[in-house]
């Protein structure tokens, strides 16, 4: 084959798979064992039972295992069968699908590679088309391919898959193509190959600089002459000696010469019947022919076109600079209406004239307008102009601007000091454009207010008091695509912009299937630079010029401006803004107070409340963002109210929210709570709340309390949070719960705290998980971002220091009692180093020491020192009255690891204060008191 297939058709090269046939089943050995295992039971029968009958059953082996045989091989037969079936109905499937693929692959290779016929048919192919030159149709192989099955049909269709029949088969040009035959037909097809690619190459990337002085038409292509373009000729076999290292399409007699210089050969015969010589055999082709007048008539219509993309208009770039120069000389600004107009480039020139301005006026011609253009046309570059202009033009305080940039976030940023732009939305900022819509419904009922308050009609009325407004979007198709809702509101603002003064400048690669025709019969002002199909052109500016423009370097700029009023579009370059021109306006005097945007300043990404001491006991929280009323409120915790849970990853901020509400409210006179992370200072901060309930509880990491207990004090701490949440409304506490995830306490606690603020999360699907709406998720949130009472907010950053806090520790314990019971282990070493510690102001002693029977006082005597029995349970059980003597008289201390022995020797039932393992603390029992957590030294 001369050829391999075009790129475009690799999508369809997924291969077709055709089902396997299921091996034959192999030889299945006789089942001897089955078959003997019911003789040798009938004859055991038979000599226990006696009865000759029943060695009938001694049959049954052999009998049932020929059957189970049988039965295998008939559904091997029967698998066999429906397999072939299947393999049957897929080839049937497999075949329309190869006739399907091959359509499609054959569509696709005659638009990316047309002959001369579909060249000039196809809309949009002239001059868009470069490459490898089409033969004609023929043979030629397919990149579709059909595996598995096996059999005749299958090895059928897998060859018949590889073959792509009526396809075009090219050669690449540049190593010369000779035509050889009867001279009327091998002219014809030569004429037709140099045609095809005239209509499929642009002047810039061919030239023809050789022809028979009988083929005058060639001479008219815009290709015609010297260039540094690949060199092409037009000559007969014979005088193809001479082209210089010009490609060379030759055409000769039947029995003459192929030229050297072509390494092509197509030989035609009647009927423009033909074959491509190929040393791995021909292949039979049909070919094109072309006569000289339809040769006229295509060297004509490119001319024609080379004109009109030549015609009068100044070589690009055009600076700004110039155009504005230009229209500051001819426009008088004082004698014209007011209005939002502004000069973007100059037009087409006439005989011995300079190109005149080029301007547009949102007032007068829209109010709104679309400008399309193909990637690379000048489109971003238009529209910096456009507003960079009319800010030029007006002050900021007559002129906002909202711009959108959805092409990477890279189209306008330069654009953003300019003082009239009040916001900038990117695709790369998650909720900016649904922020934007918010503002924009605000803004669209604020100027609605102005005007009816002021009894004007439209923004023209002074007595308004209201700027335009320009709404500026680039890839308008890409807005939408990400979101498909916001169509509806462009329709409405389109629909009331006018009165309103609200103005938009939509700007989209293509307009059919994204501006919708509700949104395109409000904006009358189009312009088009270089689109790729003729019905986009026509659809927006009522011809098909945009589409025939080339896509060369030197057209880029280069469209159509169409005005309601206007008979026919007008030609334009555009004009190319610079850094400059944009420091120009940044810093122009007298624009006045900028006006009121739309889009309200983004929160900060660090806010701290008013310093001010809090109104009424409130705790500031966080500034929330609300641009649907245009305002940013300060929401706050109010006294009495029932309280906040706070979700978020880590390093979200979680930490730093309570410690700021910590400080507020003791800065408001508020009593405050905090658990701290400490194990044994949570238990007492939880004990402390409930027996006396504060102004304000904080629990940070509230999902987390109940695994830094052992399980019963675990138990005992999530229910004692619970229930101060339960009674929260009662006792007027506000609690403040923190936490990574809805679990243990906190999910309980959550369903009866009012609000929810949900932080940074990873994914949308934890954030909807934690309570907030899937509309308000955005990736990427800083610490303190997050949204509360359905609005995003920013929280306050606490003031002070916010490194961990460390843990107090407290005094180690030191008998005050007359006498005082010591249950611990190992009472011996206990008693040695807690004489050691105390020194001889306190006497230890060990209970083992002391004889049994003796009473307390007796082992006090009369020394006045405070008296330590130290015991382990064994000791104290073999004297059990001195410690009921000692229970009733004086102190009990209970070591931390001896809480079985508490409940045994005291009775206590109640769980004592959490205390750390390992850590010398210790149980003080005294009287009727709870036990309260001592640490021993």
């Amino acid at each position: 084959m001369p050829s391999e297939p075009s790129p475009l058709t690799s999508r369809l090269a997924e291969p077709i798979v055709l089902p396997d046939l299921p091996d034959p089943p192999g030889r299945r050995p006789f089942p001897l064992i089955a078959s003997l295992v019911p003789v040798v039971g009938a004859v055991v029968m038979w000599q226990v039972f006696g009865s000759v009958y029943l060695l009938w059953f001694a049959a049954l082996g052999p009998a049932i295992a020929v059957a189970s045989l049988a039965d295998q091989a008939r559904g091997a037969r029967k698998a066999r069968t429906r397999a072939l079936r299947e393999l049957e109905a897929a080839a049937e499937h497999a075949a329309a699908e190869i006739d399907r693929r091959h359509d499609d692959e054959r569509g696709l290779l005659r638009k990316a590679t047309p002959d001369a016929w579909r060249a000039a048919a196809q809309d949009g192919a002239t001059w868009r088309r470069p490459g490898a030159l089409v033969l004609g149709t023929g043979v030629t192989g397919s990149v579709v391919r059909v595996t598995g099955g096996e059999g005749e049909r299958c090895e059928m269709l897998r060859s018949r898959a590889q073959t792509l029949e009526d396809a075009p088969v090219v050669a690449d040009w540049r190593g010369g193509v000779c035509v050889r035959g009867p001279e009327v037909l091998a002219r014809a097809v030569a004429r037709a190959f140099v045609v095809q690619l005239a209509l499929r190459h642009p002047p810039e990337a061919l030239r023809l600089c050789a022809a028979p002085r009988d083929e005058a038409w060639a001479r008219r292509l815009p290709h015609w002459g010297e260039g540094h373009a690949p060199a092409l000729v037009l000559v007969r076999a014979g005088e193809a000696a001479g082209s210089d290292g010009a490609a060379v399409i030759a055409w000769a007699d039947q029995g003459d010469a192929v030229p050297h210089a072509c390494r092509t050969l197509v030989e035609v015969g009647d009927g423009l019947v033909g074959r491509l010589v190929a040393d791995d055999g021909d292949v039979a082709l049909a070919l094109e022919g072309i006569g000289r007048s339809q040769a006229e008539d295509v060297a004509r219509v490119l001319a024609g076109r080379q004109v009109v993309a030549d015609d009068a208009l100044p070589d690009g770039p055009l600076p700004a600079r110039h155009v504005a120069r230009r229209d500051a000389e001819e426009h008088d600004r004082d004698a014209a209406p007011a209005g939002l107009r502004a000069a973007i480039g100059l037009g087409d020139a006439g005989p011995g004239e300079a190109p005149r301005v080029v301007a547009v006026d949102l007032v007068r011609d829209g109010p709104h307008a679309v400008v399309v253009g193909t990637t690379g046309a000048g489109k971003s570059e238009l529209l910096t102009t456009w507003i960079t202009a009319l800010a030029a033009a007006h002050p900021a305080s007559d002129l906002v601007f909202l711009l959108a940039d959805f092409k990477g976030g890279t189209a306008f940023t330069h654009l953003a000091g300019i003082p009239h732009v009040s916001g900038l939305v990117t695709d790369l900022d998650g909720t900016g454009a649904r922020r934007a819509v918010a503002g924009l419904g605000a803004e669209i009922r604020r100027r609605e207010r102005a005007l009816a308050a002021a009894g004007a009609r439209d923004v023209d009325d002074p007595r308004a008091g209201l700027a335009r407004l320009v709404i500026v979007v680039d890839e308008f198709a890409a807005l939408l695509q990400e979101h498909p809702d916001l169509h509806a509101v462009f329709t409405d603002i389109a629909a009331r912009g006018r009165a309103l003064g609200i103005h938009m400048i939509l700007g989209t690669q293509r307009a059919s299937g994204t501006v919708r025709d509700a949104l395109l019969a409000n904006a009358p002002l189009r312009i088009a630079l270089r689109v790729a199909e003729r019905r986009e052109s026509s659809q927006i500016i009522g011809t098909e010029a945009a589409a025939e423009l080339p896509g060369t370097a030197r057209f880029r700029g280069v469209g159509f401006v169409r005005r309601a009023g206007d008979a026919a579009p007008e030609r334009a370059r555009f004009a190319l803004t610079r850094e400059a021109d944009v420091r120009a306006v940044v810093d122009r005097d007298g624009q006045g107070v900028p006006a009121d945007g739309p889009l309200l300043a983004p929160l900060p990404r660090v806010w701290r409340a008013p310093e001010d001491a809090p109104a009424r006991g409130r705790v500031e929280l966080a500034l929330a963002d609300d641009p649907g009323e245009q305002r940013q409120p300060i929401l706050a915790l109010a006294p009495g109210e029932r309280g906040l849970v706070v979700l978020g990853q880590a390093a979200s901020g979680k930490t730093s929210i309570t410690r700021h509400v910590a400080t507020r409210a003791r800065a408001a006179g508020r009593s405050v709570v905090e658990v701290p992370r400490g194990r044994e200072e949570a238990w007492d901060a939880l004990e402390r709340a409930e027996a006396h309930p504060p102004d304000i509880l904080l629990v940070d990491d509230a999902d987390a309390l109940p695994q830094r207990f052992p399980p019963e004090y675990a138990q005992a701490a999530a229910a004692r949070l619970d229930q101060i949440v339960r009674d929260a409304g009662q006792t007027g506490t506000t609690v403040v719960l923190t936490g990574a995830r809805l679990v243990g306490p906190l999910a309980r606690a959550a369903e009866l705290l009012p609000r929810r603020a949900v932080l940074a999360f990873p994914t949308a699907q934890e954030h909807v998980a934690a309570g907030g709406e899937r509309g308000l998720f955005a990736a990427g949130r800083g610490p303190g971002r997050g949204t509360l009472d359905g609005l995003e907010v920013q929280f306050a950053a606490p003031v002070g220091d916010e490194r961990e806090r460390p843990e107090r520790v407290p005094a180690p314990w030191r008998p005050a009692a007359a006498a005082t019971a010591l249950i611990a282990r190992a009472p011996a070493r206990r008693a040695r180093d807690l004489a050691a510690a105390w020194g001889s102001g306190v006497r230890v002693v060990a209970v083992d020491d002391s004889a049994p029977g003796r009473r307390l006082s007796d082992i006090a005597g009369e020394d006045p020192r405070p008296l330590v029995l130290v015991g382990d349970q064994e000791g104290w059980q073999r004297r059990f009255s001195l410690l009921q003597e000692v229970r009733g008289e004086a102190d009990v201390v209970v070591g931390a690891d001896c809480a079985t022995e508490m409940r045994v020797l005291l009775g206590e039932r109640e769980l004592p204060p959490y205390a750390r393992p390992r850590a010398a603390r210790a149980w003080l029992c005294r009287g009727g008191e709870a036990p309260r957590r001592v640490v021993l030294p």
